[in-house]
């Protein structure tokens, strides 16, 4: 940890923050917290508002990782990315991706035979629809490592677009 408080710095088209790795264990969200908070705060003409749900999808999907028993085998890791993918004239696409070897499946829909209320209070998965709902866009994506045989990694990844300030891309807004 840097005792120099960090400058923000504008979005630009293909930034990139340090890949970060966790233990596949729960006790670690609050680093996991601390650090996505530490890294949005870099981002320059970032909204409140959109730090916020971006804060709190990137722990439900944490927490949705290491729900699931790859990850949380010893040695069992979690990674998190973070980059800007896109950023055209007022707007930036901010891009988080949270990744372990599990299967993440989309949240179901209420069934017609029970009321949402007791969907939303029996239903697993309410972090994923939070992440639905919160986010641009979001999916799963699956792959696998070729330098290893522990099979496919599925990563969870959401994007945030919003309107910037001022055009941070260097050219005439």
């Amino acid at each position: 940890m840097s005792i120099v408080p960090r400058t923000p710095a504008p979005a630009y088209p293909g930034r990139r923050w340090a890949i970060r790795r966790y233990p596949g264990d729960a006790s670690t969200c609050p680093r996991f917290r601390s650090d996505i908070r530490a890294d949005l705060s870099t981002l320059m003409g970032l909204p409140r508002e959109i730090r916020d749900d971006i804060e709190l999808c990137a722990s439900e999907a944490f927490a949705h990782t290491v729900s699931h028993p790859r990850s949380r085998c010893s040695g069992g890791s979690v990674f998190r990315m973070l980059s800007t993918p896109i950023v055209m004239g007022r707007e930036t696409t901010l891009r988080l991706s949270v990744s372990g070897d599990h299967l993440v499946s989309r949240p179901s829909r209420a069934s017609a035979r029970c009321s949402l209320e007791s969907w939303e209070r029996a239903e697993p998965g309410r972090g994923l629809s939070m992440i639905h709902n919160l986010a641009t866009e979001w999916g799963i994506r699956r792959w696998t490592d070729p330098t290893t045989s522990d099979g496919p990694i599925t990563a969870l990844w959401a994007e945030f677009t919003y309107a910037t300030r001022a055009c941070t891309c260097g050219g005439l807004s």
